[in-house]
């Protein structure tokens, strides 16, 4: 029986996307280490306590990292290409002289939190899902973004068509969804500042699954493979747990003031 995801859900966590440092090796806490940390008081300068919105603040692996592949739980190195290709990114978000220039984020085009594969954030990391027997569709709340998994064809789209989200197919193996997302754009390379966490280029294939572990809880798994912005895939894995709840309109353009702000200092002449 397939299940049905339909719902509001959270993947806020406390549990960063790569590995502390301080952690080294140590791919899951013990049972202790949890429940020791689970008691800690919340201290903004704390790593992973830190987060914004923790939601859960384990998963429930205990894993230390959502990374769980390569198995030091960090990123994979960048191409030569693709690190000159963040150098120069990072060099124009901190001194911009037009729009373009700009995190994607900033100019309310897309957040990674909408975008496979769905890295969550330090706040609004939330979804909304409807499912049908055509297509699962994946509303997140930052910034605007719906996802349409195609549950009825099999094939992408011809090559030529790139979209911020890529294409989506989706297919069922017993109960996971498996998701299969390519045709992504160049989009600049990186998102940037705000959304920083990883890379992509139009190369990006990303395989998803999702599996119920319990009727409030989905097991998210990733793999990503990019050879033009990696030297080798990674993969993930993070729950999601069901809100009582649905998600907020975010409506970044419409409150959209700090664009208009930070080109109009950045560009002032020097005084």
């Amino acid at each position: 029986m397939r299940p049905d995801f339909s719902g509001a859900w959270s993947s806020a966590t406390a549990i960063p996307l790569e590995r502390p440092a301080r952690l080294k090796d140590q791919a899951f806490y013990t049972p202790e280490q949890a429940a020791e940390l689970q008691k800690k008081p919340r201290n903004p300068d704390d790593d992973p306590i830190g987060r914004l919105e923790i939601g859960s603040l384990m998963q429930p692996s205990l894993r230390t990292s959502i990374i769980t592949d390569p198995p030091n739980g960090l990123l994979p190195t960048l191409t030569r290409s693709a690190a000159a290709a963040k150098r120069d990114r990072v060099e124009r978000l901190h001194h911009p002289s037009e729009a373009k220039d700009m995190g994607l984020q900033d100019r309310c085009l897309v957040f990674p939190t909408g975008v496979a594969p769905m890295i969550p954030y330090r706040y609004n990391s939330t979804y909304q899902i409807v499912q049908t027997g055509d297509a699962v569709v994946v509303q997140a709340e930052m910034i605007h973004d719906a996802r349409i998994i195609r549950l009825d064809r099999s094939s992408h789209l011809p090559s030529n068509i790139r979209q911020w989200l890529g294409d989506s197919v989706g297919h069922w193996e017993g109960a996971t969804l498996v998701v299969d997302t390519t045709n992504f754009n160049d989009a600049g390379g990186y998102y940037g500042d705000a959304g920083g966490m990883y890379g992509w280029d139009r190369n990006m294939h990303v395989v998803e699954r999702f599996s119920l572990l319990n009727a409030n809880t989905i097991l998210y798994r990733f793999e990503v493979a990019d050879p033009t912005a990696y030297t080798q895939p990674w993969k993930g894995e993070l729950a999601m747990t069901r809100m009582s709840v649905r998600t907020f309109e975010y409506a970044c353009h419409e409150g959209n003031q700090d664009l208009r702000h930070i080109l109009k200092i950045s560009t002032a002449p020097a005084q």
